[in-house]
This record gives structure tokens, C-alpha cells and sequence, in this order.
């Protein structure tokens, strides 16, 4: 395939607003299990390729939450640049970009970007920038919205506050992002996988309370209105999404 018809970058990390220490580490371990363990699983998780049952509710999961995150946004987006933050093998890329989008596609993996532009249609590479590095780089400019999949569940509430301080001073429409949530059932899963060997599970994600994520984002300086939209339940899979608005 061309390189030349989407246009691919490395970035160096720059997390805007975020605090350097916590969250570069965080993403190091993020970075290396996505792009040296992982791969492999994530694109067959993310194709229609047979996995597992366990694995099969973790993707119906991931694709209501996808579709509950794209509602949340205009179906027309024309003219509008949107920023798909932590975009993996580019699923809602390709959905943003049929609704006439100008996408800025970032993941921390360039495997994950190699995959996501080996499955861009050819008809949408004029409207797709797919970019490994750092999802917060403010070098990436301005946008009119911004997405972020499950890309922050590993992050702590004060690092999620300061990456959607970050990003608020860039977008001028909302911020639809997911959180793991503080449940029960998820937080028995959370103690069980703490009792895997670390170079057999993934980096852990952080459960949180939407009152303490609300409180972080408060004193990050986040402007806009904190609100839950919905929370996804599939088996193995909990996520909830939630939004800031201007």
C-alpha cells in the first residue's frame, strides 16, 4: 500500500496538560502492551475473525459502545475535524469518515496504525490523518470534536482530569470519552486480574467513581459539563461513556 495516500506520522509525547509523571509511565505500559504483546488479538478482536466466547462479548461490547459514542456526535460531519484519541485498528475512524469527517487518527501503537491503514476503504484516505504517538499532543491543533474509546480506562482520575483539560482548550464541541466504572462486578474482575503474573494481563485500568472523576476534572480546570451518557455491560466488557460539553 502507499503511504502517501494517508498520511502517517510519528509524534513525539507531548500529553498537554497532563501531570508528565504519572501519566508518561502509565502510557509506557499502555504503549508496550498494545505494540509488543498484544497486537496480534487486538486485530482479530477487532475483525470477524472467530475468537473465543469469552472474547466475543468483550466485541459486542466494544461495538455498543463505539455506536453509543458516534450518537452522540451529528450524523452529517461535513466539514467538521474530529480527533478519534487512542483509534486502535481505526474502526470508528472509518465511521466518522463516511459521515464526512476530516479525522485525525492517533494511537500510541504504530502496529495498531499499520492495521488501521491497511482497513481505511480507499475512498476515505483523503480525509483520514493516521498518526502514532501521543493522543494529547497539542501539535495535533484544533478540533470540533473529540472521541476517545477506552483509551483513558488506565489513567487516574487526576490524569484524566488534566487530559480533558488539555483537550477542552482545543475542541470546540464536546469531548465523548469512557471510564471503567466502579462496580462490583468490575472490580471483582479487577482483583482477580491483580493475581495474574504481570507479563500475562494488560495494563490496569482504574475504576472510578463519577463524582471523583467529576471533582478531578473541577480542579483540573475542565469548563464544561461532566455527564455520564451510558454504561455498556457485554460479559467481560464494562465501560461507561461519558461527555464534556461546552
Amino acid at each position: 500500500m502507499e503511504r502517501t495516500a494517508v498520511q502517517t506520522t510519528t509524534l513525539s509525547p507531548r500529553a498537554s496538560g497532563a501531570k508528565a509523571h504519572g501519566y508518561d509511565q502509565t502510557r509506557a505500559r499502555v504503549e508496550t502492551y498494545f505494540d509488543r504483546t498484544a497486537t496480534k488479538t487486538w486485530e482479530r478482536l477487532t475483525s470477524d475473525a472467530p475468537v473465543s466466547r469469552i472474547r466475543e462479548t468483550v466485541r459486542q461490547g466494544r461495538d455498543r459502545m463505539r455506536a453509543v459514542m458516534l450518537e452522540r456526535l451529528p450524523k452529517d460531519l461535513s466539514g467538521a475535524r474530529i480527533l478519534d484519541a487512542g483509534c486502535g485498528p481505526g474502526m470508528a475512524t472509518i465511521e466518522l469518515a463516511k459521515r464526512g469527517a476530516d479525522v485525525v487518527a492517533v494511537d500510541i501503537s504504530p502496529q495498531l496504525i499499520d492495521i488501521a491503514e491497511l482497513r481505511l476503504p480507499p475512498e476515505l484516505r483523503k480525509r483520514v490523518t493516521l498518526r502514532a504517538g501521543d493522543m494529547l499532543d497539542a501539535g495535533l491543533g484544533r478540533f470540533d470534536a473529540v472521541i476517545a474509546m477506552d483509551s483513558l480506562i488506565y489513567y487516574t482520575a487526576d490524569d484524566i482530569g488534566a487530559a480533558l483539560s488539555g483537550l477542552e482548550k482545543r475542541v470546540n464541541g464536546p469531548i465523548v470519552f469512557t471510564v471503567a466504572p466502579r462496580t462490583t462486578a468490575l472490580m471483582a474482575m479487577w482483583y482477580a486480574g491483580k493475581a495474574f503474573p504481570r507479563s500475562d494481563r494488560s495494563p490496569t485500568m482504574i475504576p472510578h467513581t463519577r463524582g471523583a472523576l467529576a471533582k478531578a476534572a473541577k480542579a483540573a480546570g475542565v469548563r464544561g459539563m461532566l455527564r455520564p451518557v451510558e454504561r455498556v455491560s457485554s460479559g467481560f466488557y464494562i465501560s461507561e461513556a461519558m461527555e464534556v460539553r461546552p
